[in-house]
């Protein structure tokens, strides 16, 4: 039966992700049973293994949601049901000018699954760098502009600014506006952008304040498909992170509790910085570059007591696991 397959699958991935490796998706498998007692015997990651099916395909970004990977090739999109082993391609409407960034959800009413795309170009000083957006609706295979008026925020550059929730889209977001003299004023941000709507809903506050920081790392991962994840690193606070889940959220409010306050021991790169929590070994893993070796690392955080150890993964500079601690099936069809 399938959906006893769906079940036995489940099991398997459920200390699986996913790598992009030399621009080709490779699962990536962790065994963190027993790192809290033996963390000077026990490796975390087993295995990398290409994913066959998209084996001549150059893939730069991997994005997650409901089960779906949105693989971002050269000039077109690419998703991938790894349960079904089913693809589709989707052709960019138009091609920006500057930066782009997608999100992968759903349609409640309908299940319906959507991408949400938009440009943004990088202007120093200036937040309101988006230029427009595009959405693209699966069952009607194509594409439209959203008439949306173009935010006074804009979205923080790095790797993991953004995350699929419930089949909502949130983004770490960021206005800049004038402070004291010399000195730009940052306030940070959660906006989220409900699929069934398709409108963005109001300003959501991040578990702690970024009005007066000159540099730092905003991080965003989910813990399985209820909760999400935050980390935040102020560099002027000498490598100490925190990471604080939700206890509430939805399109228009959240709230928040600590996970883990002030763990020293690594300063994590601004391109770096993806991470995710294993709920039954009340582990926090994060993925950093290591810039003695130029290979990616795994700095393993026990929640209750903090830093355990850092472990080389062998994945190159380039290249950022993308790893779920929870992976489900899907049985979404794409064909």
């Amino acid at each position: 039966m399938i959906i006893g397959k769906a079940a036995e699958r489940k099991q398997q991935f459920i200390t699986e992700g996913f790598v992009i490796k030399d621009q080709r998706v490779c699962f990536m498998k962790f065994n963190l049973q027993g790192i809290r007692i033996y963390q000077n015997s026990v490796h975390p990651c087993s295995s990398n293994e290409q994913v066959s099916i998209l084996d001549q395909i150059d893939i730069s970004k991997v994005i997650h949601c409901d089960g779906l990977l949105l693989c971002v090739a050269k000039d077109e999109l690419l998703v991938w049901n790894p349960y079904l082993g089913q693809t589709r391609w989707i052709q960019h409407r138009t091609k920006f000018e500057g930066f782009e960034s997608l999100s992968l959800g759903y349609d409640k009413k309908n299940r319906n699954h959507k991408i949400l795309r938009f440009c943004f170009v990088p202007l120093p000083g200036i937040s309101n760098s988006i230029v427009g957006f595009e959405i693209y609706d699966f069952s009607s295979n194509s594409w439209k502009v959203l008439d949306v008026t173009p935010p006074e925020w804009g979205i923080r550059h790095c790797r993991h600014n953004s995350v699929s929730l419930k089949g909502n889209a949130y983004f770490s977001a960021v206005e800049r506006r004038q402070g004291p003299p010399s000195r730009n004023v940052e306030e940070d941000f959660l906006v989220c952008f409900d699929f069934t709507t398709e409108c963005f809903g109001p300003r959501l506050p991040l578990p702690f304040d970024t009005g007066d920081c000159f540099g730092i790392l905003v991080s965003l991962s989910c813990v399985r498909d209820e909760q999400l994840a935050v980390l935040f690193q102020r560099w002027e606070t000498h490598e100490r992170i925190d990471i604080c889940i939700t206890t509430k959220i939805g399109p228009n409010s959240v709230s928040w509790t600590k996970l883990m306050v002030g763990v020293p021991g690594f300063m994590l790169d601004l391109y770096g910085g993806s991470f995710f929590i294993d709920e039954e070994n009340k582990l926090a893993v994060v993925f950093d570059l290591d810039m003695r070796s130029r290979f990616q690392t795994a700095h393993i955080i026990a929640t209750d007591y903090g830093y355990l150890k850092s472990v080389d993964i062998r994945v190159s500079p380039a290249d950022c696991p993308l790893v779920y601690s929870s992976y489900a099936p899907s049985l979404v069809q794409l064909q």
